[in-house]
């Protein structure tokens, strides 16, 4: 299906209010992004360009420079994680999940919530199958914490004309790749409806530092102008705020304060709720008992 045929034009202003539990106001879920980049194909990003330009094999220093958020960034989050007690959204290549089991093994023993993240961090429009691909995500997932992902974000967001049709066939309710909205919408597929929570594309490290290449505090200052207005626009009806962070970009030293900043600052709101999506999506249908069903636009 096309966009235009999954999602009905629907004006924020015009629709019914949402209301948080709690008298909370906005809801802000923090999504960690785990990756396995495989050292035999293309890099896919790059901090260095090679000297004689093109894509070398073996590409280390990029390699190396992803690595490094594995084995060192993630850990400096978890600290911050830890002490704030701010609870995070664990999206994960399926083959990570092995490779990189003491980073599974921290997010599993604190409850985070493991989101699906395709196999391997590739293009799903460049997966060799795709109904395959989620299905080895979702059994690792499953397979190692007992309890299948209900939710799913493509790498670097890509899908092809049916992965929202293969995602609820696959027994998935949300999905964040649709990064319209800053309340959950409802996705018409060719079965039964999927809910799309909202992500960002703003507040997401990788846009920020790797494409648009700011100063480390760029983050800090682009989170903080967003949740305030989404503050203000909450007023009258719910909103949701995604925090977008890859280990091997907001974990570098001269990063990691900045969204030290922003999580202590959120946190210290009495009307906000840190949540998961999975939270997110059940108070999304308490709230709208009939949204899939009807598979309305919001």
């Amino acid at each position: 299906m096309l966009p235009t045929e999954r999602i009905s034009y629907s004006p924020i202003s015009q629709r019914p209010k949402l209301t948080l539990p709690g008298g909370k106001r906005m809801a802000v879920w923090v999504i960690v992004n785990i990756e396995e980049w495989n050292p035999r194909e293309t890099m896919p990003r790059t901090v260095l360009t090679p000297p004689a330009g093109g894509s070398p094999s073996p590409d280390i220093p990029n390699w190396a420079w992803h690595e490094y958020g594995n084995r060192v960034g993630f850990w400096r989050m978890l600290e911050m994680f830890d002490e704030t007690k701010v609870p995070a959204v664990l999206a994960i290549n399926g083959t990570a999940i092995s490779s990189y089991e003491p980073i599974a093994r921290a997010a599993l023993e604190r409850g985070w919530e493991f989101m699906g993240h395709g196999y391997t961090q590739k293009n799903m429009q460049k997966v060799e199958n795709e109904r395959e691909d989620i299905a080895r995500t979702t059994q690792a997932i499953a397979a190692y914490t007992g309890k299948r992902p209900r939710g799913w974000l493509g790498p670097g967001l890509t899908e092809t004309w049916e992965t929202p049709d293969l995602l609820v066939e696959a027994g998935y309710d949300y999905v964040c790749d649709w990064v319209l909205d800053d309340q959950p919408v409802v996705l018409k597929t060719r079965s039964t409806p999927i809910v799309n929570i909202p992500y960002t594309q703003e507040c997401n490290d990788v846009a920020m530092m790797l494409i648009q290449h700011h100063k480390a505090s760029e983050y800090y200052d682009r989170a903080h102008d967003q949740f305030e207005q989404l503050h203000h626009d909450a007023r009258d009806s719910a909103r949701v705020m995604a925090l977008v962070v890859h280990p091997y970009i907001m974990g570098a030293p001269h990063r990691m304060k900045y969204f030290r900043r922003i999580i202590e600052e959120i946190r210290a709101m009495d009307d906000v709720a840190f949540m998961t999506g999975e939270q997110i999506f059940d108070w999304y249908l308490r709230e709208r008992p009939d949204a899939l069903a009807a598979g309305s636009a919001g």
